[in-house]
């Protein structure tokens, strides 16, 4: 029920200069650097507000915003319209005046919402919710606008990060999944990685080097190259027999009495997307153009397409060595903060794995 600032000391070791005991357990946090100011969402559903003075050795307390009815999933502070966004398990959004401490508008989903991203320059909000969808809202000052619902997780989304820049979308999920959502210039285009044991936990894009950070529950950390033409993976075709051999699928009576055969399980190819049997799909192949980096069920005819170079992977894995439940970065300096379950927080200097220097603009520690 703490939350705490640590200095880091002339020994290079960090040690907490201030902490404060919260009325309930904290469940997320928002920090605006400029301002100096931290709202911290409670499990009760409130956000209190903080400002830490210049010496980082004071937190004064601001105002607590009646935010949501049960625990707060999600925070993010716009600073030119002074509101804090937010979404919680009372399955909604809100929105607040940080100025009043007012309560704009709310909008409810079907299921609690678990993460969010807002674009402040067009006011576009992306809420990630337990049942795997993802929602664009337009936010009003008393009103919003529902844009658009993406659907492509089989898993809660858990994590989301927003690239203004090239607008666009990533989304962890339960699945163990990422998916690429292109909103910008070719909108509905989608990319799908999959190079995670557990569910991905968070996600940090990096667009001067187009690289995409990702954490999961089991303590991968995944460094994805983006700055290659990679393909989409295709869309699963349906057929009542295999697209292969023809033989029947077990629900399709009429051929299996007609043939006097047993109907087979049906499969599907991960690079073509045909509907397949097992007897023609006996191969598996990493394809990570295509983003799977493990391998993956492929018919016998694409596993003779695939060539040696074409499985070379297009991410690094690392191991956090431990089981990471959230993860931030400070891109300008290429260091990597992540908490784990074992309620111990790492500091990691990644400059070596996404770039350094005048490459990127990352300055030396």
């Amino acid at each position: 029920r703490t939350i705490r600032v640590w200095l880091k000391r002339d020994s290079g070791q960090y040690w907490p200069s201030i902490y404060h005991t919260m009325s309930s357990p904290c469940s997320a946090m928002a920090y605006h650097h400029d301002s100096r100011r931290i709202f911290v969402g409670q499990d009760n559903g409130a956000i209190m507000e903080f400002h830490i003075s210049e010496d980082f050795n004071k937190m004064n307390f601001v105002k607590t915003y009646p935010a949501h009815q049960n625990r707060v999933s999600a925070i993010t502070f716009c600073l030119t319209s002074e509101w804090v966004i937010s979404t919680g398990h009372d399955k909604c959004i809100s929105w607040m005046c940080t100025r009043s401490g007012s309560m704009l508008e709310r909008h409810y989903f079907t299921s609690w919402a678990s993460c969010l991203q807002y674009d402040h320059e067009t006011r576009h909000a992306f809420v990630g919710d337990y049942s795997g969808q993802i929602t664009l809202l337009k936010l009003e000052q008393n009103t919003c606008s529902v844009i658009t619902t993406l659907k492509g997780h089989e898993g809660s989304i858990t994590s989301l990060w927003w690239d203004p820049v090239q607008r666009l979308l990533f989304s962890g999920a339960s699945d163990h999944s990422i998916i690429m959502w292109d909103i910008g210039g070719r909108k509905g285009r989608t990319l799908l990685l999959q190079g995670h044991h557990d569910k991905v936990q968070a996600i940090c894009y990096i667009q001067l080097t187009r690289q995409l950070v990702s954490c999961s529950a089991d303590g991968g950390i995944a460094v994805w190259n983006m700055d290659i033409s990679r393909e989409e993976a295709p869309q699963w075709l349906e057929s009542d027999s295999c697209q292969k051999c023809e033989q029947p699928f077990f629900w399709n009576i009429k051929q299996m009495w007609d043939t006097k055969t047993l109907g087979l399980r049906q499969h599907h190819c991960r690079k073509c997307g045909q509907a397949v049997c097992g007897k023609c799909s006996t191969k598996r192949s990493s394809y990570p153009i295509m983003g799977f980096e493990f391998q993956v069920r492929v018919c016998d005819s694409c596993f003779e397409s695939i060539k040696d170079e074409d499985r070379t992977s297009l991410a690094t894995f690392h191991e956090g060595k431990h089981n990471i439940s959230h993860m931030s970065m400070d891109i300008s300096r290429g260091l990597m903060v992540t908490c784990g379950s074992d309620r111990i927080v790492k500091i990691w200097d990644m400059t070596p794995v996404v770039g350094c220097s005048l490459a990127t603009g990352f300055s030396s520690r």
